[in-house]
């Protein structure tokens, strides 16, 4: 007896929608990169020219030290609170209150002081503080 055998299908793997995600993935990244271009402006800055300045600017140097002791313009106060600070700042601030303030303050000085400092001045009218950095060593 013979039986018939079964037809063998040929195994064929359709190729079309892979193509198809492929052309739309490359579709896809294609016009999104287009939208992130980088603009760079070219800027073409001033170059200095003349003498330096022969003496140096007014300014009102107050420093701060580990402890809390205030200093202003090289002179020490006698006591560490508000008021004393106030009472030395207020005559100079008559002279003019456009006068570069410059905060000095120790790493290890509470920040606390230095609020007290900024706050003073802050009160008296000054408006151009800045707080100076040391740089690290090396």
């Amino acid at each position: 007896m013979k039986f018939a055998r079964a037809k063998k299908e040929n195994v064929e793997v359709n190729l079309t929608p892979l193509i198809d995600v492929v052309f739309l993935l490359l579709i896809f990244f294609m016009v999104s990169t287009t939208f992130t271009r980088e603009t760079r402006l070219s800027v073409e800055l001033p170059e200095a020219t003349g003498v330096a300045a022969l003496s140096a600017a007014k300014m009102i140097e107050v420093s701060v030290a580990a402890d809390g002791t205030y200093v202003v313009n090289g002179e020490r106060l006698t006591r560490s609170d508000r008021d004393t600070l106030r009472t030395v700042l207020l005559p100079l601030s008559q002279q003019g209150t456009d006068l570069p303030f410059v905060i000095i303050a120790d790493a290890a000085a509470t920040h606390q002081a230095v609020v007290t400092v900024m706050d003073v001045a802050g009160r008296l009218g000054f408006a151009n503080l800045s707080i100076t950095t040391q740089e690290p060593k090396k």
